[in-house]
């Protein structure tokens, strides 16, 4: 069993992974997460080339709904968690700290990457509707600061 930081680490490995998937990103992202699965083995990178593609296409296809989205997630969090917990004590923090610099170089950092079915932002998103309707999807935490009520309206 991997300890909660490396498991939050793999978990935010496979969000990464879905989230850029269909997006600008994609490219960078998959070659980055080939590289980082294939440990300098050319076989196993185009292997997991393969596999990212895979997985993109799913997305991108009639059965790119949340189900799928959610299964690609929780495929590649276990991905991510089963190469850190088979390897080594020195090997496996060399490879959490690859994992880290690769999600922090393939994160929106206050930009933004859109896709078909939605966006990734780095950063605050606002989203107002002033006598209209504004809506958002949330994939992951949130935290809502209520502000008091404007001037009535009339």
């Amino acid at each position: 069993m991997l300890e909660q930081a490396l498991a939050a680490l793999a978990a935010a490995g496979g969000t990464a992974v879905v989230q850029a998937a269909g997006t600008e990103a994609w490219t960078a992202v998959r070659e980055a997460v080939a590289r980082w699965f294939g440990r300098g083995d050319e076989q196993r990178e185009r292997a997991e080339l393969e596999r990212l593609d895979r997985a993109a296409d799913e997305l991108a296809g009639a059965a790119g709904t949340e189900l799928a989205r959610v299964r690609q997630e929780a495929a590649w969090q276990a991905r991510f968690e089963n190469l850190l917990e088979s390897a080594g004590g020195d090997e496996r923090a060399r490879l959490a700290e690859e994992l880290r610099a690769l999600l922090e170089r393939h994160s929106p950092a206050g930009g933004a990457s859109v896709g078909r079915d939605g966006m990734a932002v780095g950063g605050d998103v606002h989203v107002r509707a002033d006598g209209g309707v504004a809506g958002g999807v949330i994939h992951g935490g949130a935290h809502v600061h209520p502000r008091p009520p404007g001037p009535a309206q009339g």
